[in-house]
């Protein structure tokens, strides 16, 4: 029995550990996984401003695509750049 709740812990753990990405610790920065038409990367907006109709939305938005960039942790690392540059 002790075993059993010892697996399910580490199991839990394991879980918790993988939902977690990278982008949660920087703002600005959300990851996209959309199986339904490929779309894998990262989104990035900043600098926010009022429309003329009353909406806010993002001055600076770019994707950053897995694929296009060598892979997930490459394409974290060029919309991090790319939002420190913008937001200097």
């Amino acid at each position: 029995m002790a075993a059993r709740k010892k697996a399910a812990k580490k199991t839990v753990k394991k879980a918790a550990k993988k939902s977690r990405s990278a982008s949660s610790s920087v703002p600005g920065v959300s990851r996209i996984d959309q199986e339904s038409t490929r779309t894998h990367g990262y989104f990035v907006r900043v600098g926010y401003h009022r429309t003329k109709e009353g909406a806010w939305r993002p001055k600076h938005r770019a994707f950053f695509g897995d694929a296009s960039h060598g892979g997930k942790d490459k394409a974290f690392k060029a919309a991090v750049k790319w939002l420190k540059s913008k937001q200097s």
